[in-house]
């Protein structure tokens, strides 16, 4: 299976990534873990990717297609991969497809894990979390059973900076505005589907086997 993955911040992505993972054996890819391990290992396309990531740059899609590519032409990729967070662009998407076309293969299918805006917005504006212990909450979904206060060891429960409102309304206006060309490209060739992810994680994480299970 080779499977790209679409969806808003808090639509739990990575949650249905390391299902679907675990089901078809198949590794999950993120850009960002890419980019973390060839940074680490100093490779030569981690060491340019650093220099743009160095002076607050976003990295250029030719050199973010590279390290996609790379990752892509390993052992562990022989029998599919579902990939996260790439392509955010067309222009991303075109050269996957080229990529995949010369070695005789083609993505299996694109899932888009749909959230409306509102509902994003409350989850992630929401979340709280115990810098002391790591333990996760959320105010009206998880809360803690003393208001501000971790469950497990007592210390005080704080707001991420990336679940502030603020940038939660700029984290959705960016994927709105990156995503709605991927989804229209997906579409347009039939290898869009699109999972309501307002249900449970059983639910969705059902609704995604039951349709890759019909592609077989």
């Amino acid at each position: 299976m080779k499977i790209i993955l679409l969806g808003p911040p808090g639509a739990g992505k990575g949650t249905q990534a390391k299902l679907i993972s675990e089901k078809y054996t198949i590794p999950h890819i993120s850009t960002g873990d890419i980019f973390r391990k060839n940074i680490s290992e100093k490779t030569t396309l981690g060491v340019k990717a650093k220099e743009y990531m160095d002076k607050g740059l976003l990295v250029p899609d030719e050199l973010t297609i590279d390290l996609v590519k790379d990752r892509l032409s390993e052992s562990d990729c022989k029998n599919g991969f579902l990939l996260d967070g790439f392509p955010r662009t067309v222009k991303q998407a075109e050269a996957l497809e080229d990529f995949l076309r010369i070695n005789n293969q083609k993505i299996d299918t694109a899932l888009l894990i749909d959230v409306p805006g509102k509902l994003i917005f409350e989850r992630m504006t929401g979340r709280r979390v115990c810098p002391a212990c790591g333990a996760s909450y959320h105010v009206k979904f998880n809360p803690p059973k003393i208001e501000g206060k971790c469950d497990a060891c007592g210390s005080d429960i704080v707001q991420r900076k990336d679940d502030a409102e603020e940038t939660v309304r700029d984290r959705i206006t960016v994927y709105e505005k990156q995503t709605q060309p991927l989804v229209e490209y997906y579409n347009s060739k039939d290898q869009l589907f699109v999972v309501d992810g307002t249900q449970s994680i059983e639910e969705v994480f059902n609704t995604i086997s039951n349709y890759m299970g019909s592609k077989k």
